[in-house]
């Protein structure tokens, strides 16, 4: 039997992709504020420049590819049963191989009718104002938004409270609730993160590795021997 491996990641992993990190230090991402694009209140006041906004998201994910942290990542599930958790919208884990990925605030390859949750179609090009589902409801980003309920976060809780080894890698602890996380993984079980910036965290059994993804999960993968 494999050790049930669970990882949490976060921006920081797809950043040296080439993606930008989910809000940088000027509070503003990709030149907006993020109450103008990622927000239920930004959608019925400006549809469009949603819509501008993950078009261009879409775009940079198509362009970008998985970096060396996803591949080494995929390439654990030879000794684990690894469950990846990720706050990411990108795609760059099932590029580089992995096969349990649950995405806590949704897909930008997904889109879904903006008043049901359940219509959801693939999408490779941009949504379009006109754009719309089987209930005649105009496509909306299948984005879980600030302001929105997180409903996989009882899935991820789950997974988490079964984990043999618990890993965070590029996100910083302090987003909830995707940061509670961590407190659902048994108390006593060996747990990681690597982050180029680790902020004080009170979680015990913890290994800190304070260096950017890339470099880090290499580390991490030499650790993780011993539980093999």
């Amino acid at each position: 039997m494999k050790k049930k491996l669970v990882v949490l990641t976060g921006a920081g992993i797809s950043a040296e992709s080439g993606l930008k990190t989910f809000r940088d230090s000027d509070g503003l991402w990709n030149g907006y504020k993020i109450e103008d694009v990622a927000t239920p209140r930004a959608w019925r006041k400006n549809k469009q420049l949603v819509l501008d906004f993950y078009n261009m998201r879409r775009n940079d994910v198509l362009n970008a590819q998985p970096n060396a942290a996803h591949t080494k990542l995929a390439e654990l599930e030879k000794d684990f049963d690894v469950h990846i958790i990720t706050q990411n919208i990108d795609d760059l884990h099932e590029r580089a191989g992995s096969t349990k990925v649950l995405h806590l605030h949704g897909e930008i390859f997904k889109m879904r009718s903006e008043h049901s949750e359940t219509l959801i179609a693939e999408i490779r090009k941009d949504i379009l104002l006109g754009d719309v589902a089987e209930d005649g409801a105009q496509y909306r980003p299948y984005i879980v938004w600030f302001e929105e309920p997180v409903p996989l976060i009882e899935n991820a809780a789950i997974i988490s409270s079964k984990a043999d080894i618990f890993v965070v890698i590029g996100t910083s602890l302090v987003v909830y609730p995707a940061a509670g996380l961590v407190n659902y993984a048994p108390r006593a079980i060996p747990k990681f993160i690597v982050d180029k910036s680790i902020p004080y965290a009170t979680v015990y059994n913890l290994t800190a590795i304070e260096k950017p993804a890339t470099e880090g999960v290499a580390e991490l993968n030499s650790l993780l021997k011993k539980y093999v």
